[in-house]
């Protein structure tokens, strides 16, 4: 479960006051609204990028509010992927990994069960800069389950992949939920995406996250 508690976001002349929110543990909540609603801040205040002027982010009851990205336990795939240029695909795969001194027989089987769920077998030894959008988005998303995190934040993983990727990949976000059983925080503009993939749908409009029910 995720909890936002009266959360306050200071930025410049922007600002998210007072945000209240509750995502279940297990759901695939969807995040809308309008471009420079707040959205991407929020998500990243969430991950531990941006520090909030006031409020608590709670994970499944722990208060992570004040703590450092690497210890929130949160897979987040940002919106360009920023892979690492000269790693190739298994050891980006493996980094959360190995960053968390996770023993190398045990690293190995995790990245094999991670490419074998992503369908990125034959893309273990290449670097990201041979890669179609749709395969950097799939290392993005092996790299960000990899270590099992608590939380996965997704900032429009879908806006830069043509149709049939894009339907391709949604089959693939449902497999992942379905199968790491983790709770999943989704950024994005499109309803096809909200109805496909939320078990809840929320809106970030005038500062305020609230239910949105009307694509259901």
């Amino acid at each position: 479960m995720i909890k936002l508690d009266k959360l306050t976001i200071l930025q410049g002349n922007f600002s998210l006051r007072e945000i209240d929110v509750s995502i279940p543990q297990g759901a695939y909540a969807i995040l809308m609204g309008k471009t420079g609603s707040g959205k991407t801040s929020l998500l990243e205040t969430i991950c531990g990028l941006r520090r909030p002027s006031s409020g608590r982010i709670l994970i499944n009851d722990q208060d992570v509010t004040r703590l450092p990205p690497s210890q929130r336990q949160i897979g987040y795939v940002p919106q360009d992927s920023a892979l690492f240029p000269t790693m190739n695909v298994a050891r980006q795969i493996g980094f959360g990994l190995e960053v968390r001194n996770v023993k190398t027989a045990q690293r190995k089987k995790r990245i094999e069960e991670v490419a074998e769920l992503l369908e990125l077998n034959s893309l273990m030894k290449r670097n990201p800069g041979g890669l179609s959008g749709g395969e950097l988005q799939r290392v993005a998303l092996a790299r960000a389950i990899s270590f099992r995190p608590r939380l996965l934040c997704l900032d429009e993983p879908l806006s830069s992949l043509d149709e049939p990727a894009r339907q391709s990949m949604i089959d693939l976000l449902r497999a992942v939920h379905d199968s790491e059983n983790v709770t999943v925080l989704h950024i994005t503009h499109s309803s096809m995406e909200c109805r496909q993939l939320g078990t809840l749908q929320l809106r970030l409009a005038n500062g305020k996250v609230e239910p949105f029910e009307g694509l259901v």
